[in-house]
């Protein structure tokens, strides 16, 4: 089934086929993919629709010595099979296997770390430069798609690679149709004649022989530009300083292979203009690439079938919740950084389309824009993940929270994530909410909680901050009725002797079941700012050992708010501080990664009987 498939495990190998070869190879590739996929999970129709221009990169240029970075890097599924991880692929996003995005430790092909958007162009241009200053004969590649476009950082690299001489292909990936259309075979011969060598040297020829007669000179440049402007769209692209070809098929073999290798030979930056489909090949992913997007295990014979209803997760928790308020109070709108889906914003944006807004991949602006809408009587609810928001801190600090602006922030996908990885882990956020004035953060211990606490969070005129974990909860009922929770209290959930655990969030479970068997007390602390420092004060006095527990990094998380609180009001007791490591965690199961940090019930409670046996 695989033959031509099997034979390849590097790129050299695949330049060694015969170009009618290719499709074949192409169609074997996209079918091991949906197959690995089906029985893995990850990413599908973003992958489908790059296996042509996976191949037609490393047919033409000399990877690895030639860099090819990968926008976010989720459609890199098939350049990991071409450069040896076909084998690995029934362990990708697993413990101990292969992750989801590119990372440089992995593969000698995967020239720099991806997952977060809109980082390719800059990076790719850090290593053109690079090549230039050490005369090395190299070229730099970044393959960026028509969303990540939308970010400012894509546009800032733009800008700044327009004016220098720096070997840059950039490749614009549109799979959303978002700029234009391709126009048949007269297009693609347009972007073969733009990008070949004649048309090249004619160019520069007809620039120095104009450059005497400058009036000319412009006169040509205007011409050049309405020719290409009739038949292309990239007068944005070369009034930045780079020469536009395309848009082309990016799923024509021959198409794709003749213009890079005609890219190949020129000079400078250059934007090739690729028109993709996601889930190309597979026709239920085309018909709906967003369901297909990422994608847990299925047969894909049949494709995905509806699941059984589960437990709500607190994504779905979030979205009820902001539908219930809308309802309520017409001043509340409702903004993503092109997360709708993931966000839980999808009921919300056909119920109330006029306060619905998505901003692109633009995480900056999405905070910005809040702040100004606050400015003036709004009431804006930011729903972005918690690796996202750290995208966006400057404007967080000086936008939203030094003008201490009414903007609510629904963080999803805070602590560890599971198969996503590092990338996406929110392993940071309680460290970096807290040390921001006028900001109050919040973690719901359940479900429940969960929907008070956004509501008590839209209540308030200040900046806030809900935080909760990715997936369902412990299986809570949701009361639909709301109230205000007290600021800055939390309450004791058990009481025990000498040993208290003060548990933040999501790690009250895992608390109460060690407790059980320690005999212990257990505050859900609800608030790291303000921080319950009566309530922490009064478990000094009863208990001759205090432990946080936090799914957050330990560095300047919760766990150090009790820390100063204690040093503050001079008071002394024991203190064990239970959280994520300093080191970064790689992708896996979500209950092993917790148990793997000491975070679920035998882990903490080996970590206590570890510090009293001391």
């Amino acid at each position: 089934m695989y033959s031509l498939l099997e034979t390849i495990n590097s790129p050299l190998e695949l330049r060694a086929l015969e170009r009618k070869q290719l499709p074949q190879f192409a169609e074997q590739l996209r079918n091991f993919l949906i197959e690995s996929v089906a029985n893995t999970g990850g990413h599908l129709s973003s992958n489908l629709g790059t296996v042509e221009l996976t191949i037609a990169l490393h047919y033409i240029f000399n990877t690895p010595n030639d860099r090819v970075v990968w926008d976010v890097g989720h459609q890199t599924y098939a350049h990991k099979i071409l450069t040896g991880r076909r084998e690995a692929m029934d362990r990708l996003r697993m413990h101990n296997g292969i992750a989801g995005f590119p990372r440089r430790d992995e593969s000698e092909y995967d020239a720099f770390g991806t997952a977060h958007s809109s980082t390719s162009i800059s990076a790719a241009l850090g290593m053109a430069v690079a090549a230039q200053l050490n005369k090395t004969d190299r070229r730099a590649i970044a393959v960026i798609g028509d969303g990540a476009m939308s970010a400012g950082m894509a546009f800032e690299a733009l800008n700044n690679a327009g004016v220098m001489d720096a070997n840059l292909l950039v490749i614009l990936n549109d799979n959303d149709m978002s700029i234009s259309r391709p126009v048949g075979a007269l297009n693609n011969y347009l972007a073969k004649l733009m990008s070949g060598r004649f048309y090249a040297r004619a160019r520069r020829a007809g620039e120095k022989m104009l450059r005497s007669v400058p009036p000319m000179l412009e006169l040509a440049k205007r011409a050049e530009e309405h020719m290409k402007g009739m038949v292309t769209p990239g007068t944005l692209f070369e009034e930045l300083g780079f020469n536009y070809i395309g848009p082309i098929d990016g799923h024509d073999l021959d198409v794709l292979i003749a213009t890079l290798d005609n890219i190949k030979h020129l000079e400078g930056p250059q934007f090739l203009h690729v028109v993709t489909c996601k889930g190309a090949g597979y026709k239920v992913a085309e018909e709906d690439p967003i369901l297909y997007h990422g994608v847990g295990k299925f047969d894909p014979s049949k494709g995905i079938t509806a699941k059984p209803p589960g437990k709500p997760t607190y994504t779905k928790i979030f979205g009820d919740w902001l539908c219930d308020m809308a309802a309520e109070d017409p001043r509340l709108i409702g903004i993503t950084p092109a997360m709708r889906e993931g966000s839980g914003l999808v009921k919300f944006s056909q119920q109330f389309p006029d306060r619905y807004f998505d901003v692109g991949i633009a995480e900056q602006h999405a905070v910005t824009f809040a702040a100004g809408a606050a400015c003036d009587g709004l009431k804006p609810v930011v729903a972005i993940y918690s690796t996202f928001l750290q995208r966006a801190y400057d404007q967080l600090i000086h936008d939203v929270a030094l003008q201490n602006l009414p903007v609510m922030f629904a963080i999803d996908r805070a602590g560890l994530v599971g198969a996503d990885g590092p990338t996406h882990a929110g392993s940071f956020d309680l460290s970096y909410l807290r040390c921001i004035p006028n900001m109050v953060v919040m973690a719901p211990a359940d479900e429940n909680e969960c929907r008070q606490m956004l509501y008590t969070a839209f209540q308030m005129d200040v900046p806030t901050a809900v935080r909760y974990p990715r997936g369902a909860g412990i299986g809570v009922t949701v009361q639909k009725a709301m109230q205000v929770l007290p600021i800055g209290r939390g309450e004791i959930c058990r009481r025990g002797e000498k040993i208290a655990f003060l548990a933040f969030g999501s790690m009250l479970a895992p608390c109460l079941e060690a407790a059980e068997e320690l005999d212990a007390t257990v505050a859900n602390m609800r608030f790291v700012k303000p921080l319950d420092e009566d309530l922490v004060a009064s478990l000094v006095s009863d208990h001759g050992l205090l432990i946080t527990v936090e799914e957050n990094t330990t560095m300047g998380g919760a766990g150090s708010a009790v820390l100063e609180s204690l040093e503050s009001k001079g008071l002394s007791v024991r203190v064990l501080q239970l959280g994520l490591p300093d080191n970064y965690i790689d992708q896996g199961d979500h209950a092993q990664m917790l148990a793997n940090c000491g975070l679920d019930k035998q882990g903490i409670m080996q970590s206590v009987e570890k510090i009293l046996s001391v």
